[in-house]
């Protein structure tokens, strides 16, 4: 039985990230990037798939954890019958190479203390070549090497399929283990194992702390708000800018099932969201980097657009399965790589202008060639956004005419129509005017089901989509329209235990939709969407009510993965989602406003 998502907290130095449990087992992680491959697996596995546990001898989960206050260092204690001890986790920011460090220290009597490291390379089936230098125990498998350094233990036991060390911890006593990667061929043990534990433990605790500081929100969610914040951070390849989906792969939205998707990519489709986030919350650097991100990895031919891109702006990202791995609670097949590269999906395009609508009303600069991809992109888009696509949710159904999608081409034009104002670049403005009025005019012809009284999720389709709560804060119509205020009532359709799906039915209506078997839990994301209607249309109450149900289902560090399933009451899909900590930033602005969420959107096109 694996360890529930929920049981896990993250730890990030801000180009890769771990996954620990509350057993003190780290059960995942990839070095040296976030989409490397595994050299611990057995989330998505058994122990033999690789991991590394430290904690009492007599194990059992931990009394209690917590992530200190504004950091992402995470603190577990145990209390057993022979004592009490603590283990603090950490990955130093920016340390040169990836590294993790774990400090234990005795509380109460005397705990005999376990430590075991079990590493398997290349996606958890690689069992490494292991051997002492230097009073290290170094761990080498083709291009990787791992290094284990730290105060020696009283007893080793093990070889190439385990290390395990026993230490006995009286009250007071501190020890530190020190775990690092580096490129094989190099041969000495690699500078973060000579920093003195206790020093990296202070700058990472000073480094979040100052970068947790600079927040801007000081309404009543201050701390889901930071520990959102904080949560993005971690997912953030600071090398680049490049933010993840989720630090995980194949964590399923249906247990047992087939909807296992590697998320440790950056998809545009956040890319709006993303950047408004960090702006509001007072993160400009970030939402700088970010946007040099985007540019850099969108630049080339308009018609080779993807949804999704690597960390450092990869196109390649060649989906594969890993029959050795069982999976989640035999949730398979296990994935790596995502053919959504390939998809197409016109509403990425009103992604890309409304974050550089966003990042020019910030007052970041717009060089010269931006432009000239603003131009590039409409051009492209003004040719093809009468086709049909695969939606914001990258089904792997039939293409449709998806509504949302044909709202985001609308999007597209009105934000190149609004930047070209603003800059002076008129040029094609009354192509672009043109293509608004009339996405605009088909949306609320062919998306409307009078019937229901809701905008549907395609043309023609009675299915309901959780995307049009998004109508009224992208601004193509005002909430106070009817039209907004009977879709918010009719995706009453979508919810369920208090949550919202991301579309319906589910079964095999479903399955003919996105191509795939089996039901999924709701989507915290969307349940956020809806929180944020529900205020915009003039129901703050509901409104909060929506959202304090979201903040109940955080594990017990303040984590949310992309899933919620009301029935069994836990968590599923890929932890943590990116996707869910942006919509809950963004919701929690938007109740604390007095204006309300409505506020967000620019001024919208005239009613038809």
């Amino acid at each position: 039985m694996n360890t529930p998502i929920e049981d896990y907290a993250l730890l990030s130095d801000l180009e890769t990230a771990a996954m620990v449990g509350r057993d003190g087992a780290i059960d995942w992680l990839c070095l040296p990037r976030f989409d490397s491959p595994a050299c611990m697996a057995a989330l998505l596995g058994a122990e033999d798939n690789g991991f590394w546990r430290i904690a009492p001898d007599s194990g059992g989960p931990c009394t209690r954890r917590a992530y200190r206050p504004d950091t992402l260092v995470l603190e577990s204690v145990w209390e057993t019958p022979a004592g009490a001890v603590r283990v603090t986790d950490f990955m130093p920011p920016r340390a040169g190479l990836p590294c993790l460090v774990r400090v234990v220290e005795g509380l109460a009597g005397t705990v005999r203390v376990r430590s075991e490291l079990r590493l398997r390379f290349h996606q958890g089936r690689v069992v490494p070549w292991v051997r002492e230098i230097d009073h290290c125990t170094v761990a080498v498998a083709g291009p990787d090497a791992v290094w284990l350094g730290g105060e020696a233990p009283e007893r080793v036991e093990g070889g190439e399929e385990a290390t395990v060390r026993y230490f006995t911890v009286p009250a007071g006593r501190r020890l530190a283990l020190t775990l690092v990667w580096s490129p094989s061929h190099r041969p000495a043990p690699p500078e973060p194992l000579s920093v003195p534990a206790e020093t990296a433990l202070k700058e990472a605790v000073d480094f979040w702390r100052r970068w947790s500081g600079q927040c801007r929100y000081e309404g009543p969610w201050r701390e889901a708000v930071v520990r959102s914040l904080i949560t993005l951070k971690a997912l953030t390849y600071a090398p680049t800018g490049g933010i993840v989906a989720a630090p995980t792969t194949s964590l399923p939205g249906t247990i047992g099932g087939e909807r296992n998707w590697d998320y440790r990519f950056c998809w545009l489709r956040d890319s709006t969201r993303t950047l408004s986030c960090l702006l509001r919350s007072g993160y400009r650097e970030e939402a700088t980097a970010w946007l040099d991100w985007l540019v850099r990895a969108i630049a080339g031919d308009p018609a080779d657009l993807q949804t999704v891109y690597g960390v450092k702006g990869q196109r390649l990202l060649p989906e594969t399965e890993a029959p050795w791995l069982p999976g989640y609670e035999g949730s398979r097949p296990v994935r790596f790589g995502t053919s959504g590269v390939r998809s197409f999906q016109l509403d990425v395009y009103g992604e890309v202008m409304d974050t550089l609508w966003h990042s020019l009303r910030a007052g970041i600069a717009m060089p010269a060639h931006v432009w000239d991809l603003v131009e590039s992109l409409m051009g492209f888009l003004h040719r093809h956004w009468r086709e049909p696509d695969l939606g914001l949710w990258q089904v792997r159904g039939p293409r449709r005419q998806f509504v949302h999608s044909k709202v985001m081409a609308w999007v597209a034009a009105d934000r190149a129509v609004r930047m070209g104002e603003l800059l002076g670049r008129n040029g094609s403005s009354g192509e672009w005017r043109a293509m608004r009025e009339e996405v605009h005019r088909q949306v609320c012809r062919e998306g409307w089901d009078a019937a229901q009284g809701s905008f549907v999720q395609s043309y023609g389709s009675p299915g309901l989509d959780a995307s049009a709560l998004l109508i009224p804060r992208l601004g193509f119509l005002p909430a106070r329209d009817e039209r907004v205020r009977g879709t918010v009532r009719a995706m009453r359709g979508l919810g369920h235990g208090g949550f919202v799906r991301r579309y319906g039915p589910t079964g095999p209506a479903a399955a003919a939709v996105d191509g795939m078997d089996g039901h999924e839990g709701t989507f915290v994301s969307c349940s956020l969407w809806y929180a944020d209607a529900l205020a915009a249309t003039g129901h703050p109450q509901q409104a909060r009510e929506a959202f304090e149900r979201v903040l109940a289902v955080r594990n017990d560090v303040g984590l949310l993965a992309e899933q919620w399933d009301p029935d069994a009451g836990r968590q599923l899909g890929n932890a943590p989602k990116a996707f869910s900590h942006i919509a809950l930033v963004e919701t929690a602005f938007g109740l604390s406003s007095p204006r309300g969420p409505s506020r967000r959107a620019p001024a919208v096109a005239r009613r038809r």
